[in-house]
């Protein structure tokens, strides 16, 4: 967590964060009411090929954009209002998971925080990560929609992971695309940009990347124990935020 409060100091960092919302925002706004699945809710979310890439190239820019873009994608796609602050922390997570889950999700974890194209480590992390930051991602959304009473928590969970998880594995041709030229060409890549002493290294990360899971899946696949759906979303929504600090 420490690289997401530290970034502000970084004048590159804060410009990338820029940069991110406002590709992420105009992506959504675009495609705000092409095909809905439930009105003023949520939609077939194209744009979310970008989170996953934005956190693996840009770190914690990519996830503070993220969550601003989405911000950005409310208020002109007309879909502001109070889940609109679950969407900003929900896509942060959708951003922040992959660059903090990287090196941290042992036996999965790469050593290095860079995208290895030949490396069948980084492809399994990919995937993995992929479906953890959108499984959290809509059980922070969903407790809140539920809890206002928009949209039933077991029904939306399942629409925001499937959507975010397929959007995300069609992202990684975007990945392969790109990151030679942002690391090698543009020097933009976050760890590259930031100091090491500004990112620091999280005392319990693996600890903090298996809550995240263990709690996303759980939140996500809750119908299966005798507990109520929504004290669960809100048991597992609790420990994806804890185990993101620890990250």
């Amino acid at each position: 967590m420490k690289a997401a409060l530290t970034m502000w100091r970084n004048t590159r960092m804060i410009i990338l964060v820029s940069v991110c919302a406002a590709i992420y925002g105009a992506a959504l706004v675009a495609f705000k009411t092409a095909i809905p699945l439930i009105p003023g809710i949520t939609e077939v979310r194209v744009a979310n090929i970008f989170p996953m890439v934005f956190g693996m190239l840009f770190g914690p820019a990519g996830a503070w954009g993220t969550a601003i873009g989405n911000l950005i994608g409310d208020i002109f796609g007309g879909t502001l209002g109070p889940g609109s602050i679950a969407g900003f922390v929900g896509n942060f997570l959708l951003g922040y998971l992959p660059y903090t889950m990287w090196t941290t999700f042992i036996p999965f974890a790469e050593k290095s925080r860079e995208w290895n194209v030949g490396s069948w480590r980084s492809w399994i992390n990919y995937i993995l990560i992929s479906f953890i930051s959108s499984a959290s991602c809509a059980v922070v959304i969903s407790v809140v929609v539920d809890a206002l009473g928009i949209v039933p928590y077991a029904v939306l969970t399942k629409i925001i992971t499937l959507n975010d998880t397929l959007a995300s594995w069609i992202g990684v041709l975007l990945l392969i695309s790109v990151f030679g030229v942002t690391k090698q060409q543009l020097g933009l890549f976050w760890a590259d940009v930031m100091e090491e002493s500004d990112i620091g290294q999280p005392i319990a990360g693996t600890v903090g990347a298996w809550l995240v899971t263990v709690a996303a899946v759980t939140g996500l696949l809750g119908w299966m124990t005798d507990f109520p759906m929504t004290s669960i979303g809100w048991i597992c929504a609790s420990a994806i935020i804890i185990g993101s600090l620890l990250l």
